[in-house]
């Protein structure tokens, strides 16, 4: 696993195009992670799971960017009261 500045992000933010591996965001003068940033796959994760959220997880045939664009509808209206 890779780690990563905070400044190395704002200098050169090409890194997430080509990633392989997971990366750790840390703040270097406090010492601390920030975030954790994976990439992305096209497999499911479903199985890799572990213990009770293994049957939660329900398994979706849609994109990404479907499921992005559902999200953001479901907030738009608990946010405005809008229905679609």
């Amino acid at each position: 696993m890779l780690s990563i500045g905070i400044g190395e992000i704002q200098k050169n933010s090409s890194i997430f195009s080509n990633l392989t591996e997971a990366i750790q965001i840390i703040d270097k003068r406090k010492k601390q992670v920030l975030a954790m940033v994976y990439p992305v796959q096209t497999q499911s994760i479903v199985p890799s799971l572990a213990g009770k959220y293994k049957n939660k997880v329900k398994s979706t045939k849609l994109s990404m960017e479907e499921i992005k664009e559902f999200s953001m509808m479901k907030t738009m209206e608990e946010k405005y009261g809008l229905s679609s």
